[in-house]
């Protein structure tokens, strides 16, 4: 037989024995009053009850408790029904990081617990007018060997970030001409950390909106490719590793996207470890169009032609000379040699000094916000 509360489960007990509620409250020593309340469900089983009845009746305590819990879940069901409100609650404190968004001035909030500017902050921020409203900008997240990403909200914040940023840019007019023109003026950078500094400008120059944010923790972030509009292609970066090779390799492959005008159908082209491990579960669009713009951007950084010959003429030992000769001759900075070299052999650890750092360069002559400061909106 099946019982939906323990109070059904005692009264079957007192029917099978033939006994009165006023001999079981004589049993337990309690008031009859209290028995038939237990029997009704107006009181609740204790643990200490439970234990009593299982003296009375050789049912096991856990019995009678099991049954108060299911009851007590069931009506609290009926009484208490879900709430989208309180899971975006959950989505926002939990999942976003809001405690962040403060610290960087993204948001104008007292603290976490102040919840109404905060809410009435993150309405502003992604751009609603109520907080349920919100969605997750449409984005083709890689998957990774080392990362899987799937909305992550530190990476929606960054992404809203970013977009907020560039909206309010000016820059020159947009052509596919421009972008090729863009590169090529890129092309002679190369040789001198310092030369990054050119870099915004002729972007801007080409109607590409560049913007520099720093990303938050368990972002992961190296770059971004999406599109205001047909005309208004936005590039946006972390530089979260502060050297040339991979500055100059993320920008490469941002710009290949823009160049192959990918990311068009409003979804943001969302680039996590570029450029660090096989990709497993994109679709094969995806994977295609991140396979074009890997493979402009190492040659980019170093003719890959070249980079073969070199690997295969002096593998397995790579001298310090070889590498600073080879840069020489490609008319390159040491460290994108050292850069490429890392990613053929798997050997991080070499070669790390020449990988020069380009952050003190970029940041201030670029639209940036982090590192410190906060970007004007």
């Amino acid at each position: 037989m099946e019982y939906r509360t323990p109070g059904q489960l005692i009264e079957h007990l007192l029917e099978t024995r033939g006994w009165s509620k006023r001999a079981l409250a004589v049993i337990l020593e309690q008031g009859e009053a209290s028995i038939s309340k237990l029997i009704s469900g107006q009181n609740k089983i204790t643990a200490k009850t439970a234990i009593a009845l299982e003296d009375v009746f050789g049912v096991e305590a856990s019995r009678f408790l099991e049954l108060q819990q299911q009851y007590d879940l069931a009506k609290a069901r009926i009484e208490e029904r879900p709430s989208s409100n309180r899971a975006n609650r959950a989505r926002i404190y939990g999942d976003l990081p809001v405690s962040k968004m403060i610290d960087r001035g993204w948001i104008n909030a007292d603290g976490m617990q102040d919840t109404e500017n905060v809410e009435r902050e993150l309405c502003r921020f992604f751009a609603v007018n109520r907080l349920e409203d919100a969605e997750i900008l449409p984005h083709a997240a890689k998957k990774t060997l080392t990362s899987v990403v799937e909305e992550n909200p530190a990476q929606l914040a960054w992404l809203y970030r970013v977009k907020a940023i560039a909206a309010g840019m000016l820059v020159g007019r947009y052509s596919p001409d421009a972008v090729e023109a863009a590169i090529a003026k890129i092309v002679p950078l190369r040789g001198h950390p310092e030369n990054m500094a050119r870099v915004p400008r002729i972007l801007a120059e080409a109607g590409i909106r560049f913007v520099i944010v720093e990303g938050l923790p368990g972002g992961k972030i190296d770059g971004a490719c999406f599109w205001l509009d047909d005309k208004s292609p936005v590039i946006g970066m972390t530089l979260r590793f502060d050297r040339i090779d991979n500055f100059l390799f993320v920008l490469r492959h941002e710009l290949e996207h823009v160049r192959n005008r990918d990311g068009m159908d409003g979804q943001a082209i969302l680039d996590i470890d570029i450029g660090r491990g096989a990709r497993i579960g994109l679709k094969a669009s995806v994977e295609q169009q991140e396979a074009i713009a890997d493979a402009a951007a190492a040659d980019f950084c170093v003719s890959g032609a070249m980079m073969d010959a070199f690997i295969k003429r002096k593998a397995p030992f790579f001298s310090e000379r070889d590498l600073i000769g080879f840069a020489k001759v490609m008319n390159v900075h040491p460290g994108l040699v050292a850069g490429q070299l890392q990613r053929h052999t798997g050997e991080y650890h070499k070669f790390r000094k020449h990988l020069a750092p380009i952050r003190q360069f970029v940041i201030p002559n670029a639209d940036a916000d982090g590192f410190g400061d906060v970007y004007p909106i």
